[in-house]
């Protein structure tokens, strides 16, 4: 059995290696976009850099989750982070990477592409997206559906 200091030593060991990580992800190596902070949504991505008019964004792979096991997931708030999944959309998604922290927009400047194939939604840019803007996305699926929402849509 670990000691105290032991097991402290241990754990800050581990969030050296997790901050390292992150640097290396995040910091001056220069990712592509950032996790920020979104004007009365939260949190969101925004880009890094430049990204031209069907540039892909990200690839993200997705843990699939069946049918049967959303009920489970529905009275969680992990639910309001998955997608429609399957031709019919009778499964549901998590998307890995940032792709459930991209927040919806009505006049989106990415769209997202379901792979089911390869298990991967795929975002790409509808415009230019200048260094510093918030990548959004249209929940509905498709950039031009004005479909309401589950929730109270933010002002853009």
């Amino acid at each position: 059995m670990l000691t105290k200091p032991a097991k402290k030593l241990i754990m800050a060991d581990y969030v050296c290696v997790l901050r390292l990580f992150a640097w290396g992800l995040f910091g001056e190596w220069g990712y592509m976009f950032f996790v920020g902070s979104s004007n009365g949504k939260g949190r969101g991505i925004f880009a890094q850099k430049r990204f031209a008019k069907g540039d892909i964004i990200e690839r993200c792979p997705v843990i699939v989750i069946p049918k049967d096991e959303e009920g489970f997931l529905e009275s969680t708030t992990l639910f309001n982070y998955t997608y429609g999944w399957g031709e019919a959309l009778e499964d549901s998604a998590i998307a890995l990477g940032f792709g459930s922290l991209y927040n919806h927009a009505y006049r989106p400047n990415a769209m997202y592409k379901r792979l089911y194939k390869d298990m991967m939604i795929v975002y790409v840019a509808l415009r230019d997206i200048a260094e510093g803007e918030e990548i959004t996305v249209n929940y509905n699926g498709q950039p031009e559906d004005q479909s309401p929402v589950w929730f109270k849509v933010a002002a853009e």
